[in-house]
């Protein structure tokens, strides 16, 4: 097992950890952290086992981070469509 992907299962160990742990502002805060740590994990993971296997972290980094992925979408149909 390489590196980047030990790298991309403790990033997905931190943040279900991160998500038992209780927060007041609904765990933004370390969403954003999660999301500065797992970009360049997500790059080194693409960089050493190729793109599919960078999909894969993707989505299931994706799938983790879920809320910022919708507001994501939801501004950028706000930005095409012009509301």
């Amino acid at each position: 097992m390489s590196i980047s992907l030990i790298l991309a299962c403790l990033w997905a160990i931190l943040a279900n950890v991160l998500a038992m742990l209780p927060s007041k502002d609904n765990h933004w805060r370390r969403a954003y952290l999660l999301i500065a740590l797992g970009v360049p994990i997500l790059g080194y993971v693409t960089y050493e086992n190729g793109p599919w296997l960078g999909l894969l972290v993707l989505v299931a980094g994706m799938s983790v981070l879920r809320w910022p992925v919708r507001y994501l979408l939801a501004w950028l149909r706000g930005r095409v469509s012009g509301a």
